[in-house]
């Protein structure tokens, strides 16, 4: 099995520490040509309680900045409407410069035409999140069966990543699991320190982590674990031996963590992607089915593979399942607009089981 101790109850059973952002979406059409937008509520960490609540029907929290002004109030309505429990630390908006709520800017691309993602975190209220700015003790209490965090949250500024410590210590304390997504994204370290400090932040977090979820690049990038290039194209990126091989070295490094698991994925076109997963879970290797995805909205689809298998792990299922679950629920992301779930829990258990797409009636 896992080799997980996981509380059978709990107040909740998941809880996330991340900052909480507003992703706007015109669609197909690129900026430079948009005349509108969506909104979507987001944030790596909160995407995944989102979706464990919203179709995994499980009791989830966010612990994350709020500022109070009218964007700080769409964000905090999206979050209800998820089912999902806050524990802000709030901010007063001044009206001019802040402090914000994060805006993401991403257009979907389409065929040959790559999607396109930058960002605007200038004065983020979540950056400014420091250790001592929740009462853990207090929202432990209750019991909380499961802590995660993500590589996102920890390259808003130092005292994020410190937070994260105190958090994932805190959560070990109270017997929770604790997992970590490397989310290692370029362009926020680099205005953060660069590789080296991504490296020390993270290796400081990973020391209190059980289950860590990120592909090779998140691996070699994120806990610096030597591999191969991340840039190489003779590799297909659905080889699982390509993650395996790097499985030893990073337990070897970090040898309390009892799981790793990430997706493949190999990209034809904006618009159709083969897509896999894989996890290496307490010495076992498990690996979800191939298959062809058309997608509408490929954002997410990481997150929605990581609640997937979370929870896999909180039910007590195999990890053969376990993975067949996350891989559903990732899959599924794919076909809906916006960064959370739109999926009900009998739809990925149908396509983890080998459901196909014939109409339901």
């Amino acid at each position: 099995m896992s080799g997980l101790a996981i509380r059978k109850e709990g107040e909740l059973d998941f809880l996330s520490l991340g900052a909480l952002v507003h992703r706007l979406d015109p669609g197909i059409i690129p900026f430079r040509k948009a005349t509108e937008c969506a909104i979507h509520v987001s944030g790596g960490e909160f995407n995944v309680a989102a979706n464990l609540s919203d179709c995994f029907e499980m009791k989830t929290a966010i612990a994350s900045a709020m500022v109070d002004y009218p964007i700080g109030d769409l964000i905090a309505e999206r979050v209800r409407a998820m089912g999902v429990r806050p524990f802000y630390k709030h901010f007063k908006h001044d009206g001019v410069t802040g402090p914000n709520m994060a805006t993401v800017y991403s257009d979907r691309g389409y065929g040959v035409r790559a999607p396109v993602v930058f960002y605007n975190r200038c004065n983020e209220a979540a950056a400014q999140l420091k250790p001592g700015d929740f009462d853990w003790k207090a929202i432990f209490a209750g019991g909380v069966r499961w802590v995660h965090c993500g590589g996102i949250f920890a390259a808003l500024s130092p005292t994020t990543g410190q937070l994260a410590v105190e958090m994932m210590t805190a959560a070990k304390n109270a017997g929770a699991v604790t997992s970590f997504d490397l989310n290692f994204r370029e362009k926020l370290w680099r205005i953060s320190g660069g590789a080296d400090r991504a490296v020390e932040a993270i290796a400081r977090i990973v020391d209190h982590v059980d289950v860590l979820v990120g592909n090779e690049e998140d691996l070699q990038k994120g806990l610096g674990s030597e591999g191969p290039k991340v840039e190489d194209k003779t590799k297909s990126k659905l080889d699982p031996s390509v993650f395996f091989d790097m499985i030893g070295k990073v337990v070897k490094k970090q040898p309390q963590v009892k799981a790793v698991a990430t997706t493949l994925r190999e990209v034809h076109s904006t618009n159709h992607h083969t897509w896999s997963a894989v996890a290496w879970v307490n010495g076992t290797h498990v690996t979800a089915p191939t298959t062809e995805l058309k997608v509408l909205d490929r954002v997410g689809g990481g997150d929605g593979f990581a609640s997937g298998f979370i929870y896999g792990l909180l039910n007590g299922e195999t990890p053969e399942d376990a993975i067949k679950l996350g891989w559903a629920h990732g899959a599924l992301m794919t076909t809906f607009p916006g960064d959370t779930t739109m999926a009900t829990l009998e739809q990925v258990k149908a396509l983890a089981s080998g459901g196909s797409a014939r109409i339901q009636r």
